[in-house]
Protein backbone atom coordinates (compact mmCIF):
# COMPACT_ATOMS: atom_id res chain seq x y z
CA UNK A 1 0.00 0.00 0.00
CA UNK A 2 1.69 3.54 -1.03
CA UNK A 3 0.76 6.48 1.11
CA UNK A 4 0.56 10.01 -0.28
CA UNK A 5 0.49 12.21 2.64
CA UNK A 6 3.52 12.08 4.74
CA UNK A 7 3.63 11.83 8.80
CA UNK A 8 6.18 13.22 10.58
CA UNK A 9 7.82 9.92 12.29
CA UNK A 10 6.71 7.57 9.01
CA UNK A 11 9.13 5.51 7.34
CA UNK A 12 9.95 6.42 3.93
CA UNK A 13 12.63 4.92 1.05
CA UNK A 14 14.81 6.82 -1.23
CA UNK A 15 14.08 6.31 -5.01
CA UNK A 16 16.45 8.42 -6.50
CA UNK A 17 19.90 10.38 -6.01
CA UNK A 18 23.30 8.77 -4.44
CA UNK A 19 21.19 7.37 -1.70
CA UNK A 20 18.55 5.14 -3.67
CA UNK A 21 17.33 2.11 -1.71
CA UNK A 22 17.89 3.75 1.65
CA UNK A 23 15.45 4.25 4.17
CA UNK A 24 14.24 7.30 6.22
CA UNK A 25 11.95 8.50 9.32
CA UNK A 26 10.52 11.71 8.76
CA UNK A 27 11.67 14.57 10.80
CA UNK A 28 9.53 17.60 9.73
CA UNK A 29 7.63 18.54 6.58
CA UNK A 30 8.36 21.45 5.37
CA UNK A 31 6.08 24.35 3.46
CA UNK A 32 7.65 24.07 0.37
CA UNK A 33 6.28 20.59 -0.41
CA UNK A 34 9.94 18.92 0.88
CA UNK A 35 10.48 16.92 4.27
CA UNK A 36 13.80 16.96 6.26
CA UNK A 37 14.64 13.08 6.62
CA UNK A 38 16.77 11.25 9.53
CA UNK A 39 18.73 7.86 8.78
CA UNK A 40 20.65 7.97 12.44
CA UNK A 41 23.83 6.62 10.71
CA UNK A 42 24.84 8.98 7.54
CA UNK A 43 21.98 11.68 8.34
CA UNK A 44 21.99 12.57 12.06
CA UNK A 45 19.37 14.29 13.82
CA UNK A 46 21.39 17.72 14.47
CA UNK A 47 21.67 18.00 10.33
CA UNK A 48 18.97 16.39 8.23
CA UNK A 49 18.66 15.69 4.77
CA UNK A 50 16.31 17.66 2.51
CA UNK A 51 14.45 15.28 0.24
CA UNK A 52 12.02 16.32 -2.60
CA UNK A 53 8.39 13.74 -1.94
CA UNK A 54 8.88 13.61 -5.54
CA UNK A 55 12.09 10.83 -4.82
CA UNK A 56 10.87 9.25 -2.03
CA UNK A 57 8.27 6.29 -1.40
CA UNK A 58 6.21 6.71 1.47
CA UNK A 59 6.05 3.00 3.54
CA UNK A 60 2.26 2.75 5.80
CA UNK A 61 4.68 2.19 8.50
CA UNK A 62 5.56 4.51 11.26
CA UNK A 63 7.68 4.56 14.21
CA UNK A 64 5.17 5.64 16.74
CA UNK A 65 7.32 6.41 20.00
CA UNK A 66 9.74 8.09 18.24
CA UNK A 67 6.66 10.43 16.22
CA UNK A 68 5.46 11.25 20.21
CA UNK A 69 8.48 12.62 20.68
CA UNK A 70 9.30 14.41 17.51
CA UNK A 71 5.66 16.03 18.02
CA UNK A 72 6.01 16.49 21.79
CA UNK A 73 9.56 18.52 21.27
CA UNK A 74 10.74 15.52 23.65
CA UNK A 75 14.89 14.37 22.98
CA UNK A 76 15.01 12.13 20.41
CA UNK A 77 18.99 10.18 20.01
CA UNK A 78 20.43 8.84 16.85
CA UNK A 79 20.46 5.74 18.37
CA UNK A 80 16.65 5.55 18.46
CA UNK A 81 16.21 6.10 14.73
CA UNK A 82 18.90 3.93 13.70
CA UNK A 83 17.53 0.77 15.81
CA UNK A 84 14.00 1.92 14.33
CA UNK A 85 15.48 1.70 10.48
CA UNK A 86 17.90 -1.40 11.32
CA UNK A 87 15.17 -3.83 9.75
CA UNK A 88 15.08 -1.77 6.73
CA UNK A 89 18.48 -0.93 6.05
CA UNK A 90 20.20 -3.80 7.13
CA UNK A 91 18.40 -7.11 6.38
CA UNK A 92 20.92 -9.08 5.51
CA UNK A 93 23.05 -8.52 8.93
CA UNK A 94 19.69 -8.95 10.61
CA UNK A 95 19.42 -12.33 9.06
CA UNK A 96 22.88 -13.37 10.19
CA UNK A 97 21.91 -12.66 13.49
CA UNK A 98 18.46 -14.31 14.24
CA UNK A 99 20.33 -17.34 12.22
CA UNK A 100 22.86 -17.35 14.85
CA UNK A 101 20.99 -17.34 17.81
CA UNK A 102 19.36 -20.40 16.70
CA UNK A 103 22.42 -22.37 16.15
CA UNK A 104 23.29 -21.97 19.52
Amino acid sequence: MKMKTPVIGGICQSVQGRDKDRYYLIRQINADGSVDVVDGNFKKLAAPKKKNLKHLRLLPEKAESIAVKFENGSMVYDTEVYSALKAYNNPAQEQETESKDVQK
